[in-house]
């Protein structure tokens, strides 16, 4: 079966569905281009004049949801003017071809520096990493690194048939059950226990083996936005080493945690402080505040990045070294992401994350006066909070709410947690720039309006419904 099923509209016949033709849309004559109305599922014969191509694109677009109200992404929905316009220069210049355009190369070069040191780099200065077109690649090079070293470091067992493993909670992103389906690795998922929504750290290291490439500690989980102990797990870890003489490496996935803890929470040690991290990645797109896609991938020296997983590609002119799984991408976003570590520098980038979190830790405690509610989160570490309704509202439920506040504009995910908690339903609000207190405020009063109405429903709605969820993680 496709990934993308199209729908064939009302007529099923070879021309398939047609769009719809306004007659203002003709340059000269009102019903001219309502004669050639293109088709939507094959190419038309012919082109058509691009204000009106604009235009049928434009009217069908107006359907989407309005991503400042998107309360489910992580992902950056509001720039300057000046960064968009930087982004409209640079988005024909191909990232890969260093060689063409030294300059974009040079501040791709500049932000890793500058996140090297961020993050407590031994010498950033000669500190390894690289963009990437998001977190998931990041973490699919990260992952690819800690296998290579431990194959390299386990030749004959490999060979012998030795299956590596990585250790990680239930809670992470799935782009690391991606990485361990791709790249034929076990993973080993510490699950969720009671309050506990996040990695254990004794549990990990007791998953731990001489198979193991690493375990991963995620810096802001996307079921609740709680930070896991990243020193605690390291320090697991250590205990482990000293027993049995394992040496496993951590790798922090810092998707928006990495972007928010070093400017407010600075006494946190969770970074290349720590001796036994060896990689981190960031999303530049979600907390690094650029427009998608750009991610970060950092190790701790050369030695934590095989150099067999660095190519060199000469035929674009000059000698390039490349470790990426994408090859040709646009420059814009990396140039959009060094203007905003110029534009903000720390202290910026301080405030915009303590406005985020201060939103949120406000939304939050509203949310819970309302009554029907339970905070699992308060926002107070990642701008993010979920919450779940009181164990005596039975009239109504997360989803309810969800569906419901999707008919205000607002997007709001409702989903159930992963094993052992799948008893748990919850919404989940994140909490980013360009969300304002005003927003929230609405929100907070467009929900407190719905209340009454779902407060008088005999049953939840959902219960009528197989077991569904308006939140794919």
């Amino acid at each position: 079966m496709a990934l993308h099923q199209g729908t064939l509209g009302t007529d099923h016949g070879p021309e398939r569905r047609r769009l719809s033709i306004n007659p203002f849309f003709g340059l000269a004559d009102p019903v001219g281009d309502m004669t050639s109305a293109p088709p939507t599922h094959r190419l038309p014969d012919g082109p058509m004049p691009p204000p009106t191509a604009y235009q049928l694109v434009h009217d069908e677009l107006m359907l989407d949801g309005n991503s400042r109200l998107n309360l489910a992404t992580f992902v950056t929905t509001w720039m300057e003017t000046q960064a968009t316009e930087l982004m409209a220069e640079c988005r024909d210049k191909n990232m890969i071809d260093k060689d063409e355009y030294p300059r974009t190369a040079e501040l791709e070069r500049r932000c890793v520096a500058m996140l090297a040191d961020l993050w407590h780099a031994p010498d950033p200065a000669t500190a390894v990493g690289c963009s990437t077109t998001g977190s998931s690649e990041a973490c699919m090079l990260a992952g690819m690194a800690l296998k290579r070293r431990w194959t390299n470091a386990n030749a004959d067992r490999y060979r012998g048939g030795a299956r590596p493993n990585l250790v990680m909670g239930v809670n992470v992103q799935v782009c690391w059950e991606k990485f361990c389906n791709f790249w034929e690795v076990e993973a080993r998922l510490v699950p969720m226990e009671g309050e506990r929504f996040h990695l254990d750290p004794q549990a990990a290291a007791e998953l731990c083996d001489e198979n193991t490439i690493g375990v991963v500690a995620v810096l802001g989980s996307t079921f609740d936005g709680s930070y896991e102990p990243v020193e605690e797990v390291c320090a697991a870890l250590d205990a482990l080493q000293e027993r049995t003489g394992l040496d496993i490496p951590v790798h922090v996935d810092g998707a928006s945690g990495a972007m928010v803890a070093p400017f407010l929470d600075e006494d946190l040690i969770w970074d290349f402080r720590l001796p036994r991290v060896s990689s981190i990645n960031t999303s530049g797109h979600k907390y690094g505040l650029v427009y998608p896609g750009v991610g970060w991938a950092l190790w701790r020296s050369s030695e934590e990045l095989p150099e067999e997983l660095v190519f060199r590609v000469n035929y674009l002119g000059g000698d390039m070294p490349t470790f990426a799984l994408n090859f040709s991408r646009p420059g814009a976003q990396v140039v959009a992401q060094y203007y905003t570590f110029l534009r903000l520098g720390r202290e910026g980038y301080r405030a915009v994350q303590q406005t985020a979190r201060d939103i949120a830790s406000g939304l939050a405690t509203g949310i819970e006066a309302l009554g029907d509610f339970r905070l699992l989160t308060r926002g107070d570490q990642l701008p993010v909070f979920a919450f779940t309704t009181e164990p005596d509202v039975t009239s109504f439920d997360v989803f309810d709410v969800s569906r419901r506040l999707r008919e205000k504009g607002w997007l709001m995910p409702a989903y159930t947690f992963p094993p052992k908690r799948e008893d748990l339903s919850v919404l989940r609000v994140v909490c980013r720039n360009g969300f304002s207190s005003d927003l929230s405020a609405l929100l907070l009063e467009d929900l407190r309006m719905l209340l009454p109405d779902l407060r008088r429903q005999s049953h939840p709605a959902s219960a009528e419904r197989e077991p569904a969820t308006s939140f794919h993680h």
